[in-house]
């Protein structure tokens, strides 16, 4: 049964799975039995969290470089360390940012963490509605659509089925912001027989998680122009360490990349 703030602790939450593996205290024992149930298939599933983390970071570092001020990050799920905000201004004091989550626990953490943060914003919102998030009156304060924006779907399009149209959501949030823009995705990739049965496990429990091909993955990129390396596994993606030539179940479990809107 839900509580009076939204909040269903009876059924595991997307943002509450990803806060067990980043090792948060934000959520509840049936996020933590649904995480144990996906263990067994995949034991770097902690890893992989930490993985797309790291990438992150990576991602919006080279996106300040690139000189864009202004985060749209969906589904932006539990703060956590590194959030987008906190690299993107130790790189740019005036980058501006706005989170996008309907997770009720994502509201009332994230309001506390940027309460004293006037150049960041959240929005208890559905990613899937482009036109609402868009008209928002928090984003239009932070967010200038007529200069570049990072539209950043990290961790998230995976959890949107086929018939759910990912790919003309994320054409909706392209077709709104101007040449310059960047796209940054991460996604759960059908990369092996482990991966493959990560995604029936998430299916079967969580109801969403499709673990798409590489080719899949790079198609939400048409008529952007990807930058080197292109849609990679996530080590693999302008790696600031070593990486090793043969990669991991784990390391090959999401892939991502970022494109510029020409």
């Amino acid at each position: 049964m839900a509580d009076p703030t939204g909040i269903d602790t009876t059924r595991p939450s997307i943002a509450r799975a990803y806060d067990v593996v980043l090792h948060g205290k934000d959520n509840f024992e049936v996020d933590r039995a649904f995480v144990a149930e996906i263990v067994k298939v995949v034991p770097e599933i902690y890893d992989v969290a930490a993985y797309n983390r790291q990438m992150l970071g990576r991602g919006v570092r080279y996106l300040v470089g690139q000189g864009l001020t202004q985060f749209l990050d969906l589904g932006s799920g539990l703060p956590t360390v590194e959030n987008t905000h906190q690299v993107a201004q130790r790189a740019d004091p005036g980058a501006r940012t706005v989170y996008v989550d309907n997770d009720p626990m994502v509201l009332a953490h994230g309001r506390a963490l940027l309460a004293d943060n006037d150049r960041t914003a959240v929005l208890a919102s559905d990613l899937r509605d482009p036109a609402a998030i868009l008209a928002d009156p928090k984003l239009q304060r932070l967010i200038d659509l007529d200069r570049p924006v990072a539209v950043m779907l990290v961790g998230i399009l995976h959890h949107l089925h086929d018939d759910e149209d990912p790919r003309g959501i994320v054409e909706a949030y392209m077709a709104a912001v101007p040449s310059g823009s960047h796209l940054f995705i991460t996604h759960f990739c059908d990369s092996s027989q482990d991966a493959r049965d990560a995604e029936r496990k998430f299916l079967a429990l969580l109801g969403t998680g499709r673990f798409r091909t590489p080719e899949e993955i790079t198609a939400f990129f048409d008529g952007f122009d990807l930058v080197e390396p292109g849609v990679v596994a996530l080590p693999r993606w302008r790696p600031e360490e070593p990486v090793p030539s043969e990669l991991t179940v784990g390391q090959r479990l999401m892939y991502g990349g970022i494109a510029r809107k020409p």
